[in-house]
């Protein structure tokens, strides 16, 4: 393994590594407003929520390293302990680039990115009408971790509102991953979207304890073909197939196929077994994974 001090490297070069490695981030794109009314807007990759009773987000304008100084959107939020952050989708994300830049005090970004701004209905700071979804927020605490360049500074927030555009709302009234569309940073100059394949769902662990990798028959657990990510599909059931269903199972038609193919040679067998609750869990079918896995000892 690549071994990183962080005693023992310039803090840029620490700052990249830590982007890329600790990525995709979501964007808080903060607008905030200083003491005289004028409006600022800019995005924040060091974000996240934190809590949801009270519903708590964080977000992080660092000190600059380059020159350890600090930037707009916290200096207002010292003036007026407010602030709406906006999530940033697709169809935004280069409006929200160009509103990173670092134009002089008291320009807007609302104009330069060509952004649209909403009054907010509970605090001060305006509201970014693109965006999906839209939080106005009281600023609960500034935590200062350091006052050298680099150094975070934590602006722990509380919503008061939130404002969802309906047209990335489901049925249900639930927001649709694939409708919102978001974007989050990565290292560098990437960025990721959050659509299309790269989207996926992985079944959570039941309120009955699944049985564990450890519970596992070892020529499963030890298989040279079942990923990381399969063992843990098939260590979280409860109840494996009884021994009707895998016979049941093993009468099939594919199945009675690759028995009379290569049961003489268990070897084979069990790597062909293998390969196939693959490419079934690959597919969610971890019942019929765990039956095709079993039927070589039944």
């Amino acid at each position: 393994m690549f071994k990183i001090d962080p005693k023992e490297i310039k803090t840029g070069v620490l700052h990249s590594y830590m982007l890329a490695a600790i990525a995709p981030r979501p964007i808080a794109f903060a607008s905030t407003i200083d003491k005289d009314g004028n409006m600022n807007l800019a995005p924040f990759s060091f974000f996240n929520a934190f809590g949801s009773n009270p519903p708590t987000v964080v977000f992080s304008p660092a000190r600059r390293v380059r020159d350890n100084t600090i930037k707009h959107t916290l200096e207002n939020i010292y003036e007026t302990k407010e602030v709406v952050i906006n999530v940033v989708n697709y169809a935004m994300v280069h409006q929200m680039s160009l509103a990173s830049t670092e134009y002089p005090k008291g320009v807007s970004e609302f104009i330069k990115a060509g952004f649209t701004p909403v009054k907010s209905e509970l605090i001060r700071p305006y509201r970014v009408k693109e965006s999906p979804v839209q939080m106005e927020c009281k600023v609960v605490e500034v935590k200062e971790m350091g006052d050298q360049g680099g150094a975070a500074n934590l602006i722990i927030c509380e919503i008061l509102l939130m404002h969802i555009d309906k047209s990335v709302l489901n049925e249900d009234n639930k927001i649709d991953a694939h409708k919102i569309d978001l974007v989050a940073r990565m290292g560098g100059d990437l960025y990721c979207r959050a659509s299309g394949n790269a989207i996926f769902d992985v079944a959570k662990p039941n309120s009955s304890l699944g049985m564990g990798i450890d519970q596992l028959p070892e020529s499963i657990r030890n298989s040279t073909i079942l990923t990381g990510n399969n063992l843990g599909q098939l260590g979280n059931v409860i109840h494996l197939p009884d021994h009707t269903e895998i016979e049941e199972f093993r009468r099939r038609d594919f199945m009675k196929e690759l028995f009379t193919r290569y049961g003489h040679d268990e070897s084979t067998l069990q790597r062909k077994l293998h390969e196939l609750a693959k490419t079934l869990l690959e597919q969610k079918h971890v019942e019929e994974a765990w039956k095709v896995l079993l039927c070589l000892n039944k």
